[in-house]
């Protein structure tokens, strides 16, 4: 291994924006776990990727599952003894549209900030330590406009009518963990900003979208790759700032 290389952790990259985020961070020279709850999914993944000549390894990580974000983190430090950059792209979308927001279970709440929220911050503790190793660390926290609140409450903005509680809610409060964190983390090398990929054709959604896969793993990997005077504790799309 290249002693410079720098390395790079992508939740939920089996598929997707995240698959799509690991080709490119790879494709720009960057060694890539990819990280799946599926040992058989990640390994397919990556291979499909290695099969490109990109530097890319499969990791089995559960985002939920304390053990696993232990054992990675302690896998990470044993043969690196850093981390570059962390991308926190894992996340579900379990509202039934077809409900009122006071509708939606609170089974669904709970299992939504499970992994939009909790495995987020758990992982990002795990993992800071070998952040704050690196020459220059790098945190992309995938939220998304949904999560807006100035959207939301905005009559003339594009999401004003469509309302998914635990999702949006969701992600708002990734946006808030994010700007706590880079405000403990200013005047460090290491920079936390939160990205909305746009409305990308993925299986989340079913296929709808406007966006291409590859349009939609831009701005996770824009802001992967800031240089040492980049912002940090922001909330963008392709390099437009979007209102928290």
């Amino acid at each position: 291994m290249n002693a410079s290389q720098k390395i790079a952790l992508v939740t939920g990259a089996t598929r997707g924006i995240g698959f799509e985020t690991c080709r490119q961070l790879a494709q720009a020279g960057v060694r890539v776990l990819l990280a799946g709850r599926s040992s058989a999914s990640a390994a397919k993944a990556a291979d499909q990727l290695k099969s490109e000549g990109l530097p890319v390894e499969p990791v089995t990580l559960d985002v939920t599952n304390a053990s696993q974000i232990a054992a990675v983190a302690a896998d990470i430090r044993s043969r690196f003894g850093h981390l570059d950059i962390l991308v926190n792209n894992a996340g579900v979308l379990l509202d039934d549209v077809a409900l009122k927001p006071s509708e939606q279970t609170l089974a669904c709440w709970r299992e939504t900030f499970d992994t939009n929220v909790f495995a987020v911050v758990a992982l990002t503790q795990a993992l800071l330590p070998l952040l704050r190793c690196a020459p220059a660390g790098r945190i992309v926290n995938v939220s998304s406009q949904l999560g807006s609140f100035g959207l939301h409450t905005d009559p003339a903005s594009p999401i004003y009518g469509f309302k998914i509680p635990a999702y949006d809610a969701s992600k708002s409060v990734v946006n808030a963990w994010t700007v706590h964190l880079a405000h403990e983390l200013q005047g460090t090398p290491v920079k936390v900003n939160a990205i909305h990929p746009g409305y990308v054709q993925t299986d989340m959604n079913g296929g709808a979208g406007e966006l291409q896969v590859s349009d939609g793993a831009k701005s996770s990997v824009q802001m992967a790759l800031l240089p040492d005077d980049g912002p940090s504790g922001t909330f963008t799309h392709l390099g437009k700032t979007l209102p928290w």
